[in-house]
């Protein structure tokens, strides 16, 4: 590249001392890379006369391809740099459709504002879409119900109860502190096959001995509004609930006595990704940024597959 360089110099000045100065380097120097370029490529790039320096019409050629690699490789540099410094460039961020309604604007939010460099690439999918998208390289970080699955690097961020949403005039309807198995006796709405709390509801079911109801609803938002229609009743994450609740004006939220059902949410990524530190300052700010959600703000967990 040095030869190049020199090269365009030449081009630029039509002058070997001009040019020289400009690169701060001497003019036999100078000469001799130009020389070089020339040797490589056997062909003539300049003509050399007593008072000035002429391009060869083949060199006028060389000179614009020279100025578009030497371009390239500095903005090839300027991009390796600034992969150095952490939250710049592009990030690929997976999220459940059971989180992303109710935690994308705080993360949004903490991106625009604390991260203005980072380019942050939401993907809304599924779980195991997002599993596959993380150890195929499509994604680089994953905001999901842990543990994510073996082999990952677990962060968690919080805990958070489940809730039993009623219609309003139902016998179980803003009571607090029900037991588990009062789902013995209630038909429960759940999500489709593909959603993990689909099978964090069925978990919660099985371990009463309740029989979940056969309605199967794509999304919380469904869900809600078959609540909302007298057709049963269903399970919400605490944080969903002032959204999904203020949907339907005839909805009753009632709450689980201690140790609630609930489900545990964090960051994922492959353990040999290079931005492993910055997945977890951006934890930290996370963390920090859902306080005031409906939520139980975990610590820093520093060991992978917590």
């Amino acid at each position: 590249m040095s030869q190049l360089r020199a090269f365009v110099a030449v081009a630029e000045h039509l002058h070997f001392r001009e040019a020289a100065a400009a690169l701060r380097m001497s003019q036999p120097a100078l000469s001799g890379a130009v020389a070089a370029l020339e040797d490589s490529l056997d062909v003539r790039l300049v003509e050399r006369t007593t008072r000035k320096v002429l391009l060869t019409p083949v060199g006028e050629r060389v000179a614009t391809h020279a100025r578009s690699v030497l371009g390239a490789l500095h903005a090839l540099t300027e991009e390796v740099e600034a992969s150095r410094r952490p939250f710049t460039g592009p990030l690929h961020l997976g999220v459940i459709p059971t989180i992303a309604p109710y935690l994308l604007p705080t993360v949004l939010r903490l991106a625009r504002d604390r991260y203005p460099d980072l380019e942050l690439h939401v993907h809304e999918e599924r779980t195991h879409q997002l599993l596959d998208g993380l150890a195929a390289g499509r994604l680089d970080l994953l905001l999901l119900a842990l543990p994510a699955g073996s082999g990952l690097v677990d962060i968690p961020l919080y805990d958070e109860d489940f809730v039993l949403v009623t219609p309003p005039d139902h016998e179980l309807a803003d009571r607090g502190d029900v037991p588990r198995d009062v789902l013995l006796d209630l038909d429960v709405l759940l999500l489709e096959e593909g959603h993990c709390l689909r099978d964090q509801a069925l978990d919660l079911c099985r371990e009463v001995g309740a029989d979940p109801g056969a309605t199967r609803a794509a999304g919380l938002s469904t869900l809600v509004q078959l609540v909302a229609g007298g057709l049963g009743v269903t399970l919400l994450p605490a944080t969903a609930v002032p959204v999904e609740a203020g949907r339907a004006s005839s909805l009753s939220v009632t709450r689980f006595a201690d140790p609630a059902p609930g489900r545990r949410v964090g960051l994922a990524h492959r353990p040999s990704s290079p931005r492993t530190a910055e997945y977890r300052r951006f934890a930290d700010s996370l963390r920090d940024a859902v306080c005031e959600l409906p939520v139980r703000v975990l610590g820093s967990v520093n060991s992978p597959g917590v």
